[in-house]
């Protein structure tokens, strides 16, 4: 799938970050950054309610039909039930386009064993979904940057930066207009808004006032929580298994907000996490307080500055 890339006064008008070789939230934050030293600081905040769950299947699978052929699908198998007639490309493109179909279409099975149709949206969490997303949202891509916008988008999740609350509201408007018009998928005008860019939350950042990355309240509180989960003392875990949880989720945590420039809040924050595994080690049985003086506690290092 082509990606769009053009560039506009030092940085790239478009940023479609997401599950696509060689990009990553990362870049896409960091636009947003490089958005704010051009002074544009005011964002353009459209969610797309339910995305995920409102896809229309036939837009989708036509917009496929033109990406990787197979032309009029159902048309050329219904011409030629072997498929003798049909080129070898074109028919590795049909026989495509109906698997993923029936991928769309497959329905769910619900937890009382009740079976559910699925005739709108994508599932989420398989390895196609990230795909069939992008392709859902290629085309308002493409229309953000033939109209000379600065934006990021991270799968459903997309800023616009412009330099006024006037330009942000004009282009909000115009935006909800194609998207719901052209895309046929629905925006949540609740938790839409035009706003200083300070104000908005991105992939769990957020921009301060003075231009720089950093995380939010919401991504620290979602920290501090999975730590008192992953060290609570009636889990029934051994102590060495919290200890490698305790690290695993730290490493990971730090390693995607580790851009932040949040230097003191790091050593803050690795010194609440160290009381919290003490205050574990002081309360646990003494079978597992013998054992934690053997593991190594995780530390937080400060990346972003």
């Amino acid at each position: 799938m082509p990606i769009c890339a053009s560039q506009k006064r030092g940085i790239a008008a478009s940023a479609a970050a997401a599950f696509r070789e060689g990009r990553n939230a990362h870049q896409a934050v960091r636009l947003v950054e490089g958005a704010w030293k051009l002074n544009r600081r005011h964002a353009v905040d459209c969610d797309l309610k339910a995305f995920f769950d409102t896809v229309k299947h036939d837009p989708l699978l036509a917009q496929l039909r033109e990406k990787i052929g197979g032309g009029n699908a159902p048309a050329a198998i219904a011409a030629s039930p072997r498929g003798e007639a049909i080129p070898h490309g074109r028919r590795n493109g049909v026989k495509l386009l109906r698997l993923i179909g029936r991928y769309l279409r497959a329905g769910v099975e619900l937890p009382d064993g009740t079976y559910e149709a699925t005739p709108l949206g994508v599932p989420r969490g398989g390895p196609l979904s990230p795909l069939l997303a992008n392709i859902v949202l290629d085309p308002l891509d493409k229309e953000l940057t033939r109209r000379g916008h600065v934006f990021a988008r991270y799968a459903d999740d997309f800023l616009i930066l412009v330099k006024s609350a006037k330009a942000a509201q004009r282009v909000m408007e115009s935006v909800v207009t194609y998207v719901e018009g052209k895309l046929k998928l629905v925006v949540n005008r609740t938790k839409s808004k035009c706003a200083p860019l300070a104000e908005c939350e991105f992939l769990g950042f957020s921009i301060s006032k003075q231009g720089k990355v950093k995380w939010t309240a919401k991504s620290m509180k979602r920290y501090k929580q999975q730590v008192k989960e992953i060290t609570r003392r009636n889990r029934g875990a051994s102590a060495k298994d919290v200890i490698v949880e305790l690290h695993r989720y730290v490493t990971g945590w730090t390693n995607y907000f580790g851009i932040s420039h949040t230097y003191r809040e790091v050593l803050e924050l690795d010194e609440w996490m160290r009381r919290r595994v003490r205050l574990y080690y002081w309360t646990a049985p003494a079978a597992i307080a013998a054992s934690l003086e053997c593991e190594a506690i995780p530390q937080i290092v400060p990346q972003g500055g």
